[in-house]
C-alpha cells in the first residue's frame, strides 16, 4: 500500500489548481484523501473529476475570514479527520485552511506525520498595507513552526519564509498552467466581429476578477491619456469593481473602447486574437493570466510586483511599471502598438520563458517535493 496522504484547501483552490496534482500523486502510488471547505459551490465538480483517484472527500466548515467563529467548527472537523486518518503526509494550502490544518496536525506530527504548507502568495509583501503586516505576518511566522516544509511559488515569499521557523523552505515554478485549456476551440469566436471592432484596431486584454488588487483602472486611465481611437481594452472577468470601472471609462471618454465581457469560457480564443496582455495587479502570488498570455505568445505590460517579477524581464517579455504609474503604462502601450516587430519578438521569447511554469513540469516538481518527504 502506498503512502497515505491528505490534501486540504478550499473547494475553489482544489478545482482551479490542485486536481491535476491529486491525480498525478494517485497515479504514482499515493493513497489520496482531500478535505475542502465549501466556499464556491464546486464540491460536486471535484467529486466528478477525482472519482477513482481519492479514497475520501471530506468537507470542513471553514470560511475565508480569519475572524469568523464558524472556523472553530471547522477546526473540530479537521481535527477529527487528521486524528483518524493515519496519514503519512498532509499537504495544506491557503491562510485559514493552512492555519487550521497545521493546528489540527500538531499531535500527529509528533508521531511522524509530515506536514507541507504551500503558500500561494503571502498577504504581506513589499508595498502591502500595514494592516496586512500587523495581522498576517506574525501569524504566518509563528505557524511556520508547525510545518516540516514551506513551499512558495514566488521568490520574494521564498526569501521571507527562509527567515521563519520551518525545517525546510522550497521554491517551485507555480502550481502549473493547464495548457490544454489554452488551445482554441473548434468553433472559435471572432471577438472583433462580436464587439464590432475593426481588423486594424489594437486590442489589449486583461483576464481576472474585477477587484481592487487587479488594478485594471490604471490601464483605463492610461488609455484616457493616449486618446488613440484605434486602441480597445477587453476585460474578461466579473467582480465588485465593474461599475466603478465603467464609470471611469466614461469619465475618460473611452467607454466605447472598453469592453466588459464578464466570465468567458472561450478565453483561449480571445488570447489568440489580441495584441497585448495587461497585468497591472497590486498583488499576485504569481499571476496566472500573465503566464497564460505568455504561453499564447502575447507580449505583456505589467506591474513590477512580487510574483510577476519572477518571470517578467523589461524589454524582453514586455514592460513593467509601478502599479500607479499611469504615464508609464501609457508609454508602454504606445511602444507596443507602434512596434509590431517588438511584439513578435517578445511573444516568441515568452513561449520559451513560460515552459517551467506549465502543468507537466509543475506536477513533477510537486511529486519530487512529496517524495522527498
Amino acid at each position: 500500500m502506498g503512502k497515505r496522504m491528505l490534501v486540504t484547501s478550499t473547494d475553489l483552490m482544489m478545482i482551479q489548481f490542485l486536481v491535476p496534482h491529486i491525480q498525478n500523486l494517485a497515479e504514482h502510488g499515493f493513497e489520496m484523501e482531500i478535505a475542502c471547505s465549501n466556499v464556491g459551490g464546486r464540491l460536486e465538480e471535484i467529486r466528478a473529476k477525482l472519482k477513482g483517484y481519492v479514497k475520501a472527500i471530506h468537507v470542513v466548515r471553514l470560511v475565508r475570514s480569519p475572524a469568523s467563529l464558524i472556523n472553530l467548527k471547522g477546526y473540530q472537523d479537521m481535527k477529527k479527520i487528521v486524528d483518524n486518518g493515519h496519514y503519512d503526509i498532509i499537504w495544506t494550502n491557503e491562510p485559514v485552511m493552512g492555519v487550521v490544518t497545521r493546528l489540527a496536525a500538531r499531535k500527529v506530527r509528533k508521531k511522524g506525520t509530515k506536514v507541507l504548507y504551500m503558500v500561494h502568495g503571502f498577504h504581506f509583501y513589499k508595498g502591502a498595507p500595514k494592516l496586512n503586516w500587523m495581522i498576517y505576518y506574525p501569524i504566518e511566522r509563528y505557524m511556520s513552526r508547525l510545518a516540516d516544509v514551506i513551499v512558495t511559488i514566488n521568490k520574494e515569499d521564498y526569501m521571507r519564509a527562509k527567515k521563519f521557523h520551518a525545517r525546510k523552505v522550497k521554491y517551485i515554478h507555480g502550481i502549473g498552467i493547464d495548457m490544454s485549456r489554452l488551445h482554441p476551440t473548434e468553433t472559435q469566436c471572432d471577438i472583433r466581429k462580436e464587439l464590432g471592432i475593426s481588423d486594424n484596431s489594437f486590442l489589449i486584454l486583461s483576464v481576472g476578477e474585477l477587484l481592487p488588487r487587479k488594478n485594471q483602472q490604471v490601464i483605463i486611465q492610461a488609455l484616457g491619456r493616449l486618446k488613440d481611437q484605434e486602441i480597445h481594452y477587453i476585460l474578461c472577468g466579473k467582480g465588485a469593481k465593474e461599475q466603478e470601472l465603467i464609470n471611469l471609462s466614461k469619465k475618460n471618454g473611452i467607454e466605447d473602447r472598453v469592453h466588459f465581457l464578464g466570465y468567458r469560457k472561450d478565453v483561449a480564443d480571445i488570447y489568440g486574437q489580441t495584441d497585448l496582455l495587461a497585468l497591472p495587479s497590486r498583488r499576485e502570488g504569481l499571476g496566472l493570466a500573465g503566464l497564460e498570455g505568455m504561453y499564447c505568445g502575447l507580449p505583456l505590460i505589467s506591474s513590477n510586483i512580487n510574483g510577476i517579477r519572477d518571470y517578467m524581464e523589461n524589454g524582453k517579455t514586455g514592460f513593467m511599471y509601478d502599479p500607479d504609474d499611469v504615464e508609464g503604462f501609457a508609454e508602454g502601450i504606445r511602444k507596443m502598438k507602434n512596434s509590431p516587430g517588438l511584439r513578435k519578438k517578445c511573444g516568441i521569447y515568452n513561449r520559451r520563458v513560460v515552459i517551467p511554469y506549465c502543468i507537466e513540469n509543475s506536477k513533477q516538481e510537486v511529486l519530487k517535493l512529496i517524495s522527498e518527504l
